[in-house]
């Protein structure tokens, strides 16, 4: 399969037709949350992956201490989209996507909100990588003050990027409603413009849409993530055994 079909038919076309606007869209803020090991990571990095094959520009900001395991998401995401639709001219394909990616590591202990916004900043402006989206890989933001929270918004405005960001509660014993949703994230929902809750349910996890803009009537996504391979397939893809 070529490239420009591998888009058309990607399952990513399914999530952005079950948003307003078939987006998250620049200067916005969306979340993905669950519940610790249920598949964040692997759909930020799907999400970033599908803006990568369309020749948009990501910077993926992870605050885990293993920026190689972070790599590693990207190759197996990469690589298990490429088998299972059997994508054509690999290597060159795996060439321009790296091109258009960067990986940015921070210790959030150690560093402000106001730091991580000038290092991007200066990316950005200074270093030419013209964003169109960033990835905060595990960054803590139920223990973000209101007021980091603004900064970042103003932040993607300002660059005209939209941010996503995967969260989930500190603590293990907070209470988590059906859609994946703890209470510390869902206090976060008014700061926010897309808040999108990951659960299990049998052989799979399901993503609902918790909050869409003004729209906070929770959605089934007619998409689900496989836990085999990582990828977000639509609910009429059987699951491989």
């Amino acid at each position: 399969m070529v490239k420009e079909e591998l888009i058309k038919r990607s399952p990513l076309r399914v999530f952005e037709q079950s948003l307003q606007g078939g987006m998250l869209g620049k200067g916005n803020l969306g979340i993905l949350t669950s519940r610790k090991g249920v598949g964040k990571t692997a759909c930020l990095v799907h999400i970033a992956t599908d803006k990568l094959f369309r020749g948009e520009h990501v910077i993926h900001v992870s605050f885990s201490a293993n920026v190689n395991r972070v790599i590693a998401w990207y190759t197996d995401i990469f690589d298990e989209i490429a088998r299972k639709r059997s994508l054509e001219h690999v290597s060159e394909v795996r060439d321009e996507t790296v091109k258009h990616r960067v990986i940015m590591n921070f210790n959030q202990q150690h560093i402000t909100i106001n730091q991580i916004i000038s290092s991007l900043r200066a990316l950005i402006v200074d270093g030419g990588f013209h964003a169109d989206a960033i990835m905060f890989d595990g960054y803590r933001l139920t223990m973000a003050p209101i007021d980091d929270i603004q900064e970042i918004r103003e932040f993607a405005r300002t660059m005209n990027v939209e941010v996503w960001f995967s969260v989930s509660a500190l603590d293990d014993d907070v209470p988590y409603d059906t859609y994946g949703v703890s209470d510390p994230v869902r206090e976060l929902t008014p700061y926010v413009d897309l808040l999108i809750g990951l659960t299990y349910a049998d052989d799979h996890v399901e993503l609902t849409v918790v909050k869409d803009r003004d729209n906070t009537e929770p959605k089934r996504m007619h998409l689900k993530l496989d836990p085999k391979t990582l990828l977000i397939v639509e609910e009429s893809e059987p699951i491989e055994p």
